[in-house]
């Protein structure tokens, strides 16, 4: 079967028509003897009527008016890159994975740039692609910028959570201690094994550990040595119980075994023979109540 080119009314150029599909388009009016056509690989266009095996077909059909709409041949379903929309997806996604789903996006982006050049209008989706390449590169780009600002707070909330478990260390220390006491005549335990004392009504020795301290000291708290054994009736109860120090398993003593300087942004973690905890500023120190 013959294979034709043919200008349609549009001006463009039509390959691989055959004889079949010519004479159906002249029995529609979709092409006339005017129109131009070029057989097989020949560089020679003529018009249709020129063409012997049309002749027959061409004298059947009425010409058709100067208004005739032009031949058009329909153009193939251009297919959208997967790839494409895969990147727009991860680029978006990247404010919920920290930027990991970015960094997929911003390559599939450019890979989809590349295929939907190369494919020759096969390939759709150059915008989409282009929209995911740019949301990627933005977002990680502003990942600096958003570590920047987060990484105070996180700090801040690291810090403050150490305060608050600190102080339950105290807290459940001094119930320890008052447990202890009511197991012993109502009696501060000895001030030389005070944590040995105590270990048992804790629930494990992990209490004993400051989290803010990097030290591998047993215990980062001290006793105050003058309630060493004292019935505590006869201690007055603001006066200090625990406090926070580098002495040591069972450390015990005053204010000289007291850490100089804060843990906790500034505060100073004591707990009270009364069995509660303040959290107290530097300035505040010098008020502290040492003897019974």
């Amino acid at each position: 079967m013959d294979n034709y080119t043919i200008i349609g009314g549009d001006g463009k150029e039509y390959p691989w028509v055959t004889s079949e599909n010519l004479l159906k388009w002249i029995a529609q009016g979709r092409v006339n003897a005017q129109t131009r056509v070029k057989a097989g690989d020949s560089g020679e266009w003529k018009t249709l009527s020129e063409y012997p095996e049309f002749e027959s077909a061409l004298q059947n059909r009425v010409p058709p008016p100067v208004s005739a709409s032009p031949v058009t041949v329909a153009p193939a379903a251009t297919k959208t890159n997967k790839l494409a929309i895969a990147s727009l997806v991860l680029g978006v996604l990247g404010t919920l994975t920290c930027g990991l789903t970015a960094l997929v996006g911003l390559v599939l982006g450019i890979v989809a740039l590349v295929k939907v050049k190369n494919s020759q209008g096969r390939l759709g989706g150059q915008g989409i692609a282009i929209a995911g390449t740019v949301v990627s590169a933005v977002f990680l780009l502003m990942l600096p910028v958003l570590a920047a600002m987060l990484l105070p707070a996180l700090a801040a909330a690291k810090e403050k959570a150490q305060t608050i478990n600190c102080v339950n260390n105290e807290k459940q220390m001094a119930l320890a201690i008052r447990i202890y006491a009511g197991d012993n005549n109502d009696h501060f335990p000895p001030a030389a094994t005070w944590c040995d004392a105590i270990k048992t009504s804790v629930v494990n020795e992990q209490v004993f550990k400051c989290p803010a301290d990097e030290s591998n000291s047993r215990c980062d708290y001290a006793f105050n040595s003058k309630l060493d054994g004292m019935e505590t009736s006869k201690v007055d109860p603001r006066t200090v119980m625990i406090f926070e120090s580098y002495g040591g398993w069972n450390a015990a003593g005053g204010s000289e075994l007291m850490i100089g300087k804060a843990r906790h942004s500034g505060v100073f973690v004591v707990a009270f023979a009364d069995g509660s905890v303040q959290q107290l500023r530097e300035s505040q120190l010098n008020t502290l109540r040492w003897d019974p």
